[in-house]
């Protein structure tokens, strides 16, 4: 499953920051997080359109270092007004669409992210960090939380490339991601060939597409899967289904959530 086109990431950081926006539309903004504990539904918000306002500020300067904060317009809303914040996520959403629209994927810009300094990384970024925050949002706004199978799809795939990025640099959680013989199966009921096998080696892991007996299998629909792998979902839910040795998902639920 290749990357989805660079015009339909800038596309869906819009789209689905429309539905974030609706989802916090007469919600209680105090109200505590439970995916995001740290964190009341504005903040998860303000945290939200300032990451996607950063991103589209790195690729408009194409900044060949990290910016800081303040090198941001506009990096968070002014007041508290529920009103001021709906239209400073339509506005930043907006704007980083078009910064990485004009840009186009090639552009050279700074990432944190060694593997891939380009407009690319950060328009898949973006777009795949709206469809996790999205779920953050619906489930402390109590409403329904649905994502298209080839966005919740590439969110694992991301996930898995930014794991496997980070234990090549020598993240301390992904090294111990590793131990010959064992292995992950992801399979989802719903969605025909999404699936997933994370194989670990005395030296890491690596992960394909494939069907295959495994150390732990973890089936259901899609979008679950892709919640229970970004920690959205506890895997003892009874939306998913986890078969053989279900401390081996924990462990590496637990050491790929660095950073």
């Amino acid at each position: 499953m290749p990357p989805l086109a660079h015009e339909r990431y800038c596309d869906e950081i819009v789209l689905l920051t429309e539905t974030l926006r609706a989802a916090i539309s007469g919600a209680d903004l105090e109200a505590n997080v439970p995916t995001c504990p740290d964190w009341t539904l504005r903040e998860l918000a303000v945290h939200l359109g300032g990451a996607q306002r950063w991103a589209g500020e790195i690729v408009r300067t194409r900044a060949t270092e990290e910016l800081g904060e303040e090198q941001v317009p506009d990096f968070t809303p002014d007041g508290d007004d529920p009103a001021v914040l709906d239209a400073w996520l339509a506005e930043g959403a907006a704007g980083t669409a078009e910064a990485l629209r004009q840009a186009g994927p090639a552009v050279s810009a700074w990432s944190w992210y060694e593997r891939d300094r380009s407009a690319g990384f950060w328009a898949r970024r973006m777009a795949l960090e709206t469809v996790v925050h999205l779920a953050d949002a619906a489930l402390t706004a109590k409403v329904p939380y649905t994502m298209a199978p080839e966005l919740a799809a590439d969110t694992i795939d991301e996930w898995l490339d930014i794991v496997a990025g980070a234990q090549a640099e020598g993240d301390p959680e992904a090294l111990e991601l590793r131990g010959g013989g064992r292995s992950i199966h992801l399979h989802a009921t719903d969605v025909p060939d999404a699936e997933w096998l994370i194989e670990f080696g005395e030296d890491g892991f690596t992960w394909r597409h494939a069907h295959g007996k495994a150390t732990v299998a973890l089936r259901g629909p899609l979008t679950d899967l892709m919640l229970v792998f970004n920690r959205r979902l506890a895997p003892d839910s009874d939306r998913v289904e986890v078969l053989g040795d279900a401390e081996l998902l924990d462990f590496w639920l637990a050491r790929s959530s660095f950073g």
